[in-house]
This record gives C-alpha cells, structure tokens and sequence, in this order.
C-alpha cells in the first residue's frame, strides 16, 4: 500500500476506535498530538524505505534513510512481523513519556494513536501481493487471501479506485452511523 493509503487506514482505524472506546477527557494538544501520532505509526513500519515520508520530515533524513536501509536488509522485514511491532511497543511506551510532558498531554493516548497506526498499517499490507514477514526472521509470508494472485499490487488501480475511496466511503458510514458517539466525544475536548 501507498503512504496515502497507510495514513487513510490509520485515521479510520483510530476514528474507529476512540469512538467505540473514548477516552474519559481529551485535551485539544493531546488531540493534535494523538493525530500526529497516528500519522507516524501509518508509516512507520516502512522506515526501512528511504522514500518514506518521514525520513522527508527530518534534517537529512533522505541521507540518513538511505544510510539506514543496509541496517534492515531491503524492505518488509522486521518492520513489519510481529518482533518489530513489539520492538516499537516497548520502545515507544519508554520514549514517549521521555518526549511528551504527561502533565498536559494524555501520553497514554498518544502512545495507543501510535500503536494503532502501525497495527492498521499491518494489517492493510496483509493484502497486498508481497505479503508480510510476520514470523521474522523467518522467511515465511503471511497475506490475505492466502492466495498470492488475489492480493492487491501495491500503487495500483485496485488500491487507488477501491481500497482508498472504499476507507473513505466505510469511514463516511461509520462517522453517519455514529453521530451521537462522535458528539459525545467532541464535547469532551477542553483546551487544558
């Protein structure tokens, strides 16, 4: 799948799921920053690219990205099995406190926006042709459906007419069917 797409998936899955389980209170900056969050984690597990957008996001990350890339052997490897989303897990969960001033950022939410973003960012790349690593450093894929020439290409026209605007139009439906949720949940955004 393409960053776009990443980002998309990411944002519904988040969508949906703060309004199946909302928090208790929400900040405005934890709001933001929650939304960032979940932005880096879509993308995250393809920092093993030097294209990827958030290498663009730092000083010389392009030279660092290219740099990089011999650290994780070529593309969909340990970024994307279940060892490098429980390496991100742990690791974010000791960085962001480190980041993040928990007096007025909820860094618990900010922490699961990020988690949430990489699990979606997974499980949209489950369907494409290449599959994922899941079982790293064991060679095997793992894609859905477990036949190959079914699976979506990544970039195109599969994804671009049918895989994104169906996110869209899925989460257009969903923010419909679940106006009061949604409101309730508005409501509970205060600015500190």
């Amino acid at each position: 799948m393409t960053a776009r797409t990443h980002d998309a998936i990411g944002f519904t899955a988040l969508v949906t799921i703060a309004t199946l389980y909302p928090p208790d209170k929400l900040t405005i900056l934890t709001l933001f920053s929650s939304l960032v969050a979940n932005v880096i984690g879509s993308l995250l597990p393809d920092i093993d690219q030097a294209t990827n957008r958030l290498w663009d996001m730092l000083p010389a990350g392009n030279e660092v990205g290219r740099n990089l890339r011999g650290f994780f052997m070529h593309h969909r490897t340990i970024t994307h099995s279940v060892l490098g989303a429980f390496i991100a897990y742990k690791f974010f969960a000791w960085f962001l406190p480190q980041l993040l001033n928990g007096k007025s950022i909820d860094v618990s939410l900010v922490y699961w926006s990020l988690m949430i973003g990489y699990i979606a960012h997974l499980a949209a790349d489950l369907f494409t042709k290449e599959g994922l690593p899941l079982l790293f450093p064991l060679q095997w894929k793992f894609g859905i459906p477990p036949i190959k020439s079914l699976r979506v290409t990544t970039g195109n026209w599969v994804e671009n007419f049918l895989v994104l605007p169906g996110t869209g139009i899925y989460l257009l439906w969903f923010i419909w069917t679940h106006q009061i949720e949604i409101l309730q949940l508005a409501r509970r955004i205060t600015i500190g």
